[in-house]
C-alpha cells in the first residue's frame, strides 16, 4: 500500500468522488478551510466533484454550500442521486423492494435476536421503539419494521432507500458477516458506523454502481476517477476507481481496497491528494 504522495494518479483526472463522514468531514462534522479551498480549486480546474455518501439527501447541509458545477450527490449508499442545487431533490432512486426488505427483517430477527430496525424512505425515516436514539426525526412514525414496510397495495408506498439494523451487543463486523450469510441474495449489506449498525439497500445497489452510471452518462471512465473513503460502504467504490485513497483512519477493508492511503480526515487527507492532482496538471 502506497502513501498519498507515492500512489500513481490518473494521466487525466476528470472526477473526484469522495465520501463524507470520516473522510471529507472532520470528526466535528465540519470542513476545514483547506478542504473547502481544494474542492473549489478542483472544480475551477474543470474536475467534477461528487459527494458519495451513506447519508440521506436531507443530511447534506454539511456540504451543500460548497457544491459547485453539477451540484449532484450520490446518497444513501447509491440508492439515490440528489440535486443539491434544488434543496436535495431526488432525481434518481434505486429502491429496496419491500417484499425483500420484509424477508431480510425476518431473517435478521432469527440470526441476531435483539436487532432493532429503522426504515429510510424517500420521504423520511421511521423506526422501531427499541431503535437507538441517534439521528431520529421527531416527525417519524414509531412502529415495528413489519408495519413500517407494509403497503396497502404494491407500489402505493414511498420507495424504500434502505433499512437500518442495529444490534446492541454484536461486534460490527460480526453482525455484517452474519447478515450477509443469511440474506445476501435478497439485498446489499454494508456499514459505515463504528457501532453495530447495518445499512441494507436493494440487491446490487452500492456507491460504486451508481457512481459508475453517473460517470458513464458523462463519458468518464473509471481510469479518470479518483475516489476517497474510510469504511466498508466505500469498498466497492475504492476498488472501481482508477486511483483511490483510504483515509489514515480507515477500516482495514477500505485500506485493502484502495490503491493508496492518505492522511486522516482530521488532517485534511482528501485536500492533500487534490492539491497533488492540481499540481500535476
Amino acid at each position: 500500500m502506497t502513501s498519498a504522495t507515492d500512489t500513481p494518479l490518473p494521466a487525466v483526472t476528470r472526477l473526484i468522488a469522495t465520501d463524507l463522514d470520516g473522510t471529507l468531514l472532520r470528526d466535528d462534522k465540519t470542513l476545514s478551510d483547506r478542504t473547502i479551498a481544494a474542492l473549489a480549486a478542483a472544480e475551477e480546474a474543470g474536475i467534477d466533484v461528487f459527494f458519495v455518501t451513506g447519508r440521506p439527501a436531507r443530511w447534506m447541509d454539511v456540504v451543500s454550500t460548497h457544491v459547485h458545477g453539477h451540484g449532484m450527490a450520490i446518497c444513501a449508499n447509491g440508492a439515490a442521486v440528489a440535486d443539491l442545487h434544488a434543496d436535495g431533490r431526488l432525481i434518481e432512486v434505486r429502491p429496496l423492494d419491500r417484499v425483500a426488505a420484509l424477508e431480510v427483517v425476518g431473517l435478521l430477527r432469527e440470526v441476531a435476536p435483539g436487532t432493532s430496525f429503522a426504515v429510510e424512505l424517500t420521504t423520511g425515516i421511521h423506526y422501531e421503539p427499541a431503535y437507538p436514539p441517534f439521528h431520529l426525526d421527531p416527525g417519524a412514525t414509531v412502529a415495528v419494521a413489519e408495519k413500517l414496510l407494509h403497503e396497502e397495495a404494491p407500489g402505493t408506498g414511498a420507495p424504500v432507500l434502505k433499512v437500518l439494523a442495529h444490534h446492541p451487543e454484536l461486534a460490527p463486523d460480526t453482525f455484517l458477516t452474519a447478515a450477509r450469510e443469511a440474506a445476501a441474495e435478497l439485498a446489499s449489506f454494508t456499514r459505515s458506523s463504528p457501532t453495530a449498525l447495518l445499512e441494507i439497500s436493494g440487491h446490487g445497489v452500492s456507491k460504486a454502481g451508481t457512481l459508475a452510471a453517473c460517470c458513464a452518462e458523462r463519458g468518464i471512465t473509471p481510469a479518470e476517477v479518483v475516489a476517497f473513503g474510510d469504511m466498508p460502504n466505500d469498498v466497492e467504490m475504492l476498488s472501481w476507481a482508477g486511483a483511490s485513497f483510504a483515509m489514515g483512519n480507515a477500516h482495514p477493508a477500505a485500506i485493502a481496497a484502495a490503491s493508496g492511503v492518505t492522511l486522516t480526515n482530521n488532517e485534511d487527507g482528501v485536500a492533500v491528494v487534490i492539491e497533488r492532482i492540481l499540481a500535476t496538471r
